[in-house]
């Protein structure tokens, strides 16, 4: 089994409590970090290290930590941890069983950062995931790890919980800022962009959950001992999140590049495909990342391979499809989705996820045209990074990806007004396609 740095130590009992952590090495790296670094320093250590977002963009963390704009306004972290991607599944599990880490990792940030202010965002469904977050934070406060002169340094630090009402927009980090501030969550056009004028018009540093988390684990061990973890490009190792058709669904942390078919298929992760069947498709980093075929099982699991497989490794979470899945139904009910958390603001995204979902249930419940595939790619065109934030693109990644693996199935759903699922469901489709002829 590989190293665990992310979750280490994360299933002893009573590790969710202050005194059960810092008897597993907990807020030592804090210790380390106020008595030996200034916080350029940490900012460099970031560097070296080769954190990189693991919210879904993939940016350098130290670079961003470094973008803050330099004024005398007060500058403010937010810990993104506003989990709404389906099928990611990683950031609840962090602050429900071990939120001092993370809370760790907040401290650690505003350190090096020059915050004063600090807000973890969770998301309103994860009820649970916000008690034992602000039941760390009063630990922390009543221990001296939090408020005026932290452990008798000069460092001071006040950090807020806030729920969010349940919004996938308020994933996106303007919409967060915006919903922090008291409205809508609505995403901002930018630039100007939250290292310059972010929360409050302050500089704003914004982190996912699963970043911030690994900051003590970086500090505690050093930048060249967590570099050496992973590729070349992709450093440390990340929690991918696994579920669909796949025999043992779960969190599972694993070095950056390790094969795609390891995770799915050893019996120390997934396990193989459910009831032994063959795999059909994978999405590699949550719904809003274009499918990938059965062909790329065997890439590797960095944001630079998946990448290059015409994907995104995005917020890790890792969807099997097997081939008695429909694939028009699957992208069908994901296009509800995206129609459903569009917060409306932009004509292309609030429009674009209205049709398209029309047209697929169109097409999934037999009512379909051939002209009907062509017009989703259309509409998808129209859509794809004409929209304030990712959303629009998020919308329309699994259809053209669908459409382009997996066009006959889409035909044999205008053909025969039914879906063809079953082993070699392309291969029939393709065929009948060819016998039938087009409308």
């Amino acid at each position: 089994m590989p190293e665990l740095i992310i979750t280490k130590n994360l299933d002893v009992p009573g590790i969710d409590s202050l005194a059960v952590y810092q008897q597993y090495g907990g807020y030592t790296a804090l210790a380390k970090a106020l008595r030996e670094y200034q916080p350029d320093a940490l900012v460099e250590m970031m560097k070296v290290s080769g954190l990189r977002g693991r919210g879904g963009a993939g940016f350098p963390t130290g670079l961003k930590w470094s973008f803050l704009a330099k004024n005398n306004m007060p500058r403010y972290l937010c810990c993104n941890s506003d989990e709404s991607e389906p099928g990611t599944c990683k950031d609840r599990v962090l602050m429900e069983r071990m939120p001092h880490r993370l809370l760790e990792g907040v401290i650690i940030t505003s350190y090096a950062c020059h915050v004063q202010t600090a807000f973890i965002y969770v998301r309103g469904e994860l009820t649970r995931a916000a008690e034992q977050v602000e039941k760390a934070v009063d630990e922390a406060y009543a221990a001296g790890l939090l408020g005026s002169n932290i452990l008798g340094s000069d460092f001071s630090l006040d950090v807020i919980v806030h729920r969010g009402a349940g919004a996938y927009i308020c994933g996106e980090e303007s919409a967060l800022m915006e919903s922090l501030e008291g409205r809508r969550g609505y995403p901002r056009l930018k630039p100007p962009f939250p290292a310059v004028v972010g929360l409050y018009g302050g500089p704003t540093v914004i982190n996912n959950c699963e970043t911030l988390a690994t900051v003590p684990a970086i500090v505690a061990g050093g930048a060249e001992w967590y570099a050496s973890f992973g590729t070349e490009k992709s450093k440390g190792t990340r929690i991918f999140c696994l579920s669909g058709q796949v025999k043992n669904p779960g969190n599972y942390e694993l070095p950056l590049g390790v094969p795609m078919r390891t995770l799915i298929y050893d019996e120390a992760y997934g396990g193989g495909i459910l009831g032994d069947r063959e795999l059909k498709a994978v999405i590699p980093g949550g719904s809003s990342t274009f499918i990938l075929g059965a062909d790329k099982i065997d890439t590797p699991l960095d944001y630079e391979s998946i990448a290059a497989a015409g994907s995104m490794l995005g917020s890790g979470g890792v969807i099997v499809i097997s081939d008695e899945t429909c694939i028009v139904g699957a992208i069908a009910r994901m296009s509800e989705f995206y129609r459903d958390e569009s917060c409306g603001k932009c004509t292309p995204c609030r429009e674009g996820t209205f049709w398209m979902t029309e047209i697929l249930e169109r097409l999934e419940h037999g009512h379909g045209e051939m002209r009907d595939i062509d017009l989703l790619l259309d509409i998808c065109d129209n859509v794809s990074g004409k929209s304030f934030c990712p959303l629009g693109d998020a919308a329309t990644s699994c259809i053209t990806s669908g459409i382009r693996l997996f066009r006959e199935e889409f035909e044999y759903h205008v053909t025969h007004g039914h879906c063809l699922t079953g082993p070699g469901s392309k291969q029939q489709a393709h065929e009948t396609v060819q016998a039938v002829g087009s409308r």
